[in-house]
């Protein structure tokens, strides 16, 4: 009888055990999901009106230049979100910041879509930074949560939740592409792309756990000290190769259509189809990089991916070819895919509080996107856009000769970090 209950007692604690084992594992699977869908409707909502700047460039009325400087909103933008999301993430935690910055995205197209309506290039103008400044909010908040269901899952799944940001990018620069070919509007285009994102954005943010990013805030205020990040030489060197490699994929995003347009003469439907196979390089490349990481390291891989992304930067510049221009942005793509989450990688676990850590690369990437926009439309004005890729390929080289700064720490390094 004794051994009965023994055994009856066993089975029921085992089996409450393995219920509450299996519920975490789908929450936390949900909370995977939902992470996903919160990378893929930026990318999506990016690439909307990226594939258009031809015919928003044309319905302002704007030289490449002045291009440059509404263009110019995204990263004043997208500066003040990334700057100011630390600070939010750590009053409100995670949660409340996704679930502001995607809300605040999607009012940030519908405003852009009205300034196509009042041809406004100022109103476009604000529409960019309101939508870049929610993207930027969003960016330390998702990359820190998505870190945190890394650690609790015990696999790499970031650079896949960057690969779904791209997926996002190509799955629209296809619908951009289609709806360029059969003449829709620009404006109805991107108001439909803001109004898609609503429901996703609504049952997604369900899944994710409130207070994560205050947790660790208040871990670091309890008395968790590390060296000023301007004292940090190998955090500096991240920070160079994360301002190479998001400057090599915001200029793509900036400009890239305009590029072929401009530069070799593609129509704008073609133009379209050109960014879907830089959107395709990135998209296969962060899908794959994880296998190429656990392989090889992220050393190898970093400086391969910058040498792979020069090379197609540099085919695009001096090759006139419409097949090496399909070829070239495929490298493009591929070159660049793994630099903004492997930096984001190599922040978190190459010194003490992580957070701060990744808020500094992740500051430092978007510093990119500040300076990128007016400074290839100034010189892509005095000197046409293909010339002015010749800094982004100075760069990404520069980011192959100190990729070293990436490596992994040793293990009894990282052991006394933690």
């Amino acid at each position: 009888m004794y051994t009965s209950l023994l055994v009856l007692s066993y089975l029921f604690f085992f089996h409450r055990d393995v219920m509450t084992e299996n519920a975490s594992r789908k929450a936390l699977q949900h909370r995977l999901w939902a992470l996903f869908t919160f990378f893929f409707i930026p990318g999506l909502l990016m690439a909307s009106w990226a594939t258009r700047t031809p015919a928003i460039r044309d319905i302002l009325s704007v030289s490449t230049a002045e291009m440059g400087v509404v263009l110019f909103g995204l990263s004043v933008g997208s500066m003040s979100g990334i700057l100011s999301s630390g600070w939010l993430v750590k009053r409100f935690g995670a949660r409340k910041v996704i679930r502001a910055s995607m809300s605040f995205s999607v009012i940030g197209m519908v405003v852009l879509s009205l300034a196509l309506w009042l041809a406004s290039a100022l109103l476009f103008a604000i529409g960019l930074a309101l939508f870049g400044g929610s993207l930027g909010a969003g960016e330390v908040a998702m990359n820190i949560e998505g870190a945190e269901v890394e650690r609790e899952m015990g696999k790499t799944v970031l650079p896949m939740m960057h690969g779904f940001y791209s997926f996002g990018t190509l799955v629209g620069a296809g619908i951009g592409m289609s709806v360029t070919a059969i003449g829709l509007a620009a404006n109805w285009h991107i108001l439909a792309a803001a109004l898609v994102a609503i429901v996703p954005i609504m049952l997604a943010i369900s899944a994710i756990p409130p207070g994560t990013g205050k947790d660790s805030a208040e871990e670091k205020a309890r008395g968790k000290e590390g060296q000023p990040f301007w004292r940090d030489i190998q955090l500096l060197l991240i920070g160079v190769v994360v301002l190479a490699m998001a400057f090599a994929e915001g200029s793509a995003n900036d400009w890239l259509p305009l590029l072929m347009v401009d530069g070799h003469g593609f129509s704008p439907t073609s133009g379209s189809l050109i960014y879907a196979g830089f959107t395709l390089g990135m998209t296969v490349g962060r899908f794959i990089g994880g296998w190429f990481i656990d392989r090889y390291s992220r050393v190898t891989v970093v400086r391969a991916s910058a040498l792979m992304g020069a090379l197609g930067i540099g085919l695009i510049i001096f090759v006139d070819s419409a097949w090496v221009a399909g070829f070239s942005v495929i490298l493009w793509g591929l070159g660049a895919s793994l630099g903004f989450p492997l930096t984001i990688s190599a922040a978190s676990d190459t010194g003490p509080d992580a957070a701060t850590r990744v808020s500094v690369v992740a500051t430092t990437g978007y510093l990119a996107f500040l300076v990128g926009p007016p400074l290839l439309g100034f010189l892509g004005e005095h000197y046409g856009l293909r010339s002015a890729m010749l800094v982004v390929m100075g760069l990404v080289l520069i980011a192959a000769l100190v990729a070293r700064a990436v490596a992994k720490p040793a293990p009894e390094t990282q052991a006394e970090t933690c």
